[in-house]
């Protein structure tokens, strides 16, 4: 059954025959599909933030596939791209997948080809999709910081002992304990090595 939670495969090609056909191959094969026959609704479209994929045509007017990629990157998001071209081309194909795309495929392409496509396409945004709320949760933890305990933090994730931490803020080493649990407690970390891998993931260094 659809949901309104259910992946979305958009498809976005300017011939209205090739559009039809892959959005029955795909309602047929159980997924929740959007069709756009012009590459600059697609853009202006108000996508979900969810986990979806692009079946998207290579040569459009307006803007041609990789074009459409670009500004899709602009946007952030999860969603991953298929290319369908008929006149693929080497240098076209190397940048498509250069910039992420998960496959090109030649039109006229088979049902098998471009439904595996789709699952595969599908995975990589499920996992883009996890990957980037767990940044989001963080950010949201480390935003709930005071201004000192955000120091405290990244003093602390360098391996630097509470001591050496109250010497540096030109504090007591009490206080830098009291910091240090609250730091833990509102980042919901077990221990200091998850405290240096949020860092990493955070990009947070030492200020």
């Amino acid at each position: 059954m659809i949901s309104d939670s259910s992946p979305t495969v958009y498809v976005v090609d300017d011939d209205t025959s090739i559009l039809r056909a892959i959005a029955r191959l795909l309602s047929g094969a159980g997924y929740r599909v959007e069709t756009y026959s012009s590459p600059r609704d697609f853009i202006q479209s108000s996508m979900g933030g969810g986990v979806g994929c692009v079946v998207l045509d290579m040569h459009m007017p307006e803007f041609n596939g990789l074009e459409v990629q670009h500004q899709l990157a602009s946007k952030g998001g999860a969603l991953s791209v298929i290319f369908l071209t008929a006149h693929g081309q080497i240098d076209q194909c190397v940048d498509a997948l250069k910039s992420g795309a998960v496959d090109f495929l030649t039109k006229p392409v088979t049902d098998n080809s471009l439904l595996s496509a789709v699952a595969i396409a599908l995975q990589k945004s499920e996992a883009r999709y996890k990957k980037q709320r767990e940044i989001n949760s963080l950010k949201d933890r480390l935003a709930s910081l005071s201004p000192r305990e955000h120091q405290v933090f990244c003093l602390v994730v360098t391996g630097l002992l509470n001591k050496q931490i109250a010497a540096e803020l030109g504090t007591s080493e009490k206080t830098i304990k009291v910091h240090r649990a609250r730091v833990t407690e509102k980042m919901c970390a077990g221990s200091l090595a998850e405290l240096v891998v949020m860092a990493g993931r955070l990009g947070v260094n030492r200020k």
